[in-house]
Order: C-alpha cells, then sequence, then structure tokens
C-alpha cells in the first residue's frame, strides 16, 4: 500500500448502479475476484441503494477498521440490510452505547462453562440425526445440517424439548428464512432499501405469524415459575437488567432471540455442510479426522473447522458505514461512505495462506489464525457474540459424524458457491453418500469425555 494519503475514491468497476446491484447478488465472490484483479486490494462498488462501499483486502487495512473509533466506524448501520428480518433493536443494527448495553446483556449467554453445558445436548442431537441418513445413496446434507443446528438453537435458546411449542417454532421460523430468501425479494430489498422494504404491508404481514410465535414463548417464559432456575438463553435474558435496573423489553427481546435464532442456525448449518463437502473430497483429512476422532481428540477437528471458514466463508464481507471522514489503507474515505473488509479476499491472500486455494487443516497446527486475516466472524468489539459457539458445535458435530459414519462424495466434482439470501451455500447441497456405518459412543459419551479432558 502507497504511504500517501490519497482523497479521492479508490477505482472501481463503471457500469451502472442496477448493473452491479445484479452483478452482486448474482455472483458476488466472482465479482470481487474480478474487481481484486483489476483494481488491487482497495476497490469502491456501488451495490446498495444510494450507497458506495468500498473493499479492502490487506490485513493492515482490516485492522485499520476492526481497531477504529466505533463512533466512526458504525457496524449497526451498515447492517441494515437486515433490518426488516432482524429488527431495529438487534444488538447487530445498534452502535455505540446502545450497541454496548446490549452486548452486555448477551454475553453471559456465552460464558464458557455455560457454553461447555451445551455440549452433551450437541452431541446427542447430532448422533440422533445422523442414524437418519440413508445409507447407500445420494442425499443432501445442508438440509439435515439445518434441521440439526435449528435443533440445537432452538433448545438451547429457547429451552423448549420435545413437542408441539418445540415443532411451532420450528416451523415458524423454517417459513419466515424461506420467505425472505427468495432472490426477488433480494432484489427489491437491494434496490428500494431495508427501511422502505420494513415499512410494507405485505412483508409485514408476511412476519407477523412468526412474531407471533416469538412473543408468545416469551410471555410463557416470563411467567415460568421456575425461571431462575433455567440457564437456555431465553430465561437469562428475561433476568438480564440494564444498569438501571430495567428489563429488556418485549421489543428488544424479539429482536436478540430472532438474531440468535438466524445467525445461529443458518450460518452453522451451512459451514458444516462446506466442511463436510471439502472433507469428501480430501480422503486424507477425513482420515485422520476420523482416527483422531474416535480417539478422542480435538486438535485436528478444530483445524479442520478453522480451514472450512478459511475457504469457504459463509458471509463473504462485513460492513462499517463511516460517520465522519476515516483514513484507511493510505486513502481518505468521506462520511457515508461504507468500508468493507472483504473476508473471501482476505482468507485467498497467497501471502498470508500459501496455495490458498487448496484445502489443508494443518496450516492452522502450523501457525494459529491471524486476528486480521482470519475473519468468518468479523472482528473487533463487533466480533461475533456466537462464535466460540458456532465453532464449538462445528467441532462436536463433525467429531459425531466422523466416528459414526463413512462418507464418499455423491460426485466427484467440488461443488460450486451459490447465493441464498446474505449467506454462500453449497450449490447442490453437499451431497453426499454413507457408504459405511461404525457404532457410535452412547449419548454424550463423547461430550462428557472432552469435558473431562478440558477440566
Amino acid at each position: 500500500m502507497s504511504a500517501a494519503t490519497r482523497e479521492a475514491l479508490p477505482p472501481g468497476p463503471r457500469a451502472p448502479r442496477p448493473a452491479q446491484i445484479a452483478a452482486w447478488i448474482a455472483r458476488p465472490l466472482a465479482f470481487m475476484e474480478r474487481c481484486q484483479r483489476r483494481y488491487g486490494d482497495v476497490f469502491t462498488m456501488r451495490v446498495e441503494n444510494g450507497k458506495t462501499w468500498v473493499f479492502f483486502s490487506h490485513p493492515d487495512a482490516i485492522k485499520e477498521i476492526f481497531t477504529g473509533d466505533p463512533r466512526v466506524f458504525h457496524a449497526g448501520e451498515g447492517n441494515v440490510i437486515l433490518l426488516p428480518i432482524l429488527g431495529a433493536r438487534s444488538v447487530l443494527l445498534l452502535d455505540e452505547a446502545e450497541h454496548l448495553e446490549q452486548r452486555k446483556l448477551m454475553l453471559p449467554s456465552f460464558h464458557g462453562e455455560r457454553m461447555q453445558r451445551y455440549g452433551e445436548l450437541m452431541n446427542e442431537i447430532a448422533e440422533r440425526e445422523i442414524e437418519r441418513w440413508p445409507t447407500g445413496e445420494p442425499f443432501r446434507l445442508w438440509p439435515h445440517m439445518q434441521d440439526l443446528t435449528l435443533e440445537v438453537i432452538l433448545r438451547a435458546v429457547f429451552g423448549v424439548e420435545q413437542g408441539a411449542r418445540l415443532e411451532r417454532l420450528r416451523g415458524a421460523l423454517k417459513s419466515m428464512l424461506d420467505w425472505t430468501v427468495d432472490r426477488r425479494r433480494m432484489l427489491a430489498l437491494a434496490l428500494l432499501g431495508p427501511h422502505r422494504i420494513n415499512e410494507s404491508r405485505t412483508f409485514r404481514r408476511a412476519l407477523a405469524p412468526f412474531d407471533s410465535v416469538i412473543l408468545d414463548e416469551v410471555r410463557r417464559r416470563r411467567d415460568d415459575p421456575d425461571l431462575s432456575e433455567r440457564d437456555d438463553v431465553l430465561s437469562l435474558l428475561l433476568q438480564a437488567r440494564f444498569e438501571d435496573g430495567s428489563p429488556m423489553s418485549d421489543a428488544e427481546l424479539r429482536d436478540q432471540l430472532v438474531t440468535l435464532l438466524v445467525a445461529g442456525h443458518e450460518t452453522t448449518a451451512t459451514s458444516l455442510s462446506w466442511a463436510i463437502e471439502r472433507l469428501v473430497r480430501h480422503p486424507a483429512a477425513l482420515e485422520r479426522l476420523t482416527e483422531e476422532a474416535r480417539a478422542g481428540e480435538d486438535g485436528y477437528v478444530d483445524a479442520v473447522v478453522k480451514e472450512t471458514l478459511r475457504l469457504r466463508p459463509v458471509i463473504p464481507i462485513v460492513v462499517r458505514l463511516l460517520k465522519e471522514p476515516a483514513e484507511i489503507g493510505g486513502w481518505t474515505l468521506p462520511a457515508g461512505v461504507s468500508a468493507v473488509p472483504a473476508v473471501h479476499l482476505v482468507h485467498r491472500r497467497a501471502d498470508v495462506y500459501p496455495d490458498p486455494h487448496r484445502f489443508r487443516p494443518e496450516r492452522f497446527l502450523e501457525s494459529p489464525a491471524g486476528t486480521y486475516s482470519w475473519i468468518p466472524f468479523g472482528g473487533g468489539v463487533r466480533r461475533c457474540l456466537g462464535a466460540s459457539f458456532a465453532q464449538f458445535e462445528m467441532n462436536i458435530v463433525l467429531s459425531a459424524i466422523a466416528r459414526s459414519v463413512q462418507l464418499a462424495p455423491a460426485d466427484p466434482e467440488p461443488e460450486r458457491v451459490t447465493r441464498r439470501a446474505i449467506s454462500m451455500t453449497p450449490l447442490r447441497g453437499a451431497e453426499v453418500i454413507v457408504t459405511g456405518r461404525s457404532r457410535p459412543p452412547a449419548h454424550g459419551q463423547a461430550a462428557d469425555e472432552r469435558a473431562a479432558a478440558a477440566a
């Protein structure tokens, strides 16, 4: 990067904004890669209604963004595209003091000791799901990973066991997600903007049944005489208090719960699907994972998770809206521009990751993940609250799969990336074949062994 500071916007594609939006929606990763090849580590795109985005893919520039003043670098406003689904009080859409207040109330739910207690639940759900997989015939893994992670998040967040209430929550969330990922609605969102969509009667009517289910569960739990004895996330949030002693409102609870459901379910399911898609095409890596999982070791599975999230990040960018002019990477950008760390691009830098397109988990056994070069969960004070939960869940599920079944790809050709709303998913849904089965440990045994080893 040049030592000189430049005040004009960095170069970028000259196509009209609608054409750039269409290219971004259709193939965002290819669009970013073309721009990087032509313009370098910093380039400008116009892919949001009325907004200008400047992309950065050098770790030094990303560090400047993630360590920048939160009063200048607004992540909440940068995430406004999520407003119609998550709601205005979502921790992802708040900035400055409001964001810190909500984050402080939510952090205890993801404390290390509490998260470890979810391990047995995750393992039990994973083993039960694996038993349902057909043997000897191709099937799409991704829907099964969705079912698995949805079960985990509903039980961990809501603390609802099997029964009609769990089915009602599951059905409401699936319907909401299916409605929102339609590409025509995504295009409307990009062209009209999230505020206009959020005020649309059609959209509010479509979301109303889902909101009703969430708020009904909030009211039920608030009236539960055993509330103080529970440790699910909803119960903890109902008992949490702001510094002035006030509790979260129903609107705040709704938005935080939806944020956890959407962020903790869809993304983890997709990452697990990508991990298997990569592993079945790299037999040596899958064999090593299987051997170590059966031995109760977790070093390699953690490396597999990190390498999957490097090579196939589910969310390919993060966004910070500048409230004041800011110097980043040798460029002085004006207020109103969005600074965009390009997760997908920095993860594929050859100067950081030799042979960057190769799936090689060993690289994370040789050296730790870089704070500003491995950023699947963002970074700085806005790093994803559920990052440790997601990685922990991936470790447990992948270990359970490796212990329980032998897998092969349904097609030897790698699966291409396709867009589903804001996430990047396997085009064929991670198609695999179960070629054999092993007798898994009893439910919870592996989690107990890991907990004992960590003690």
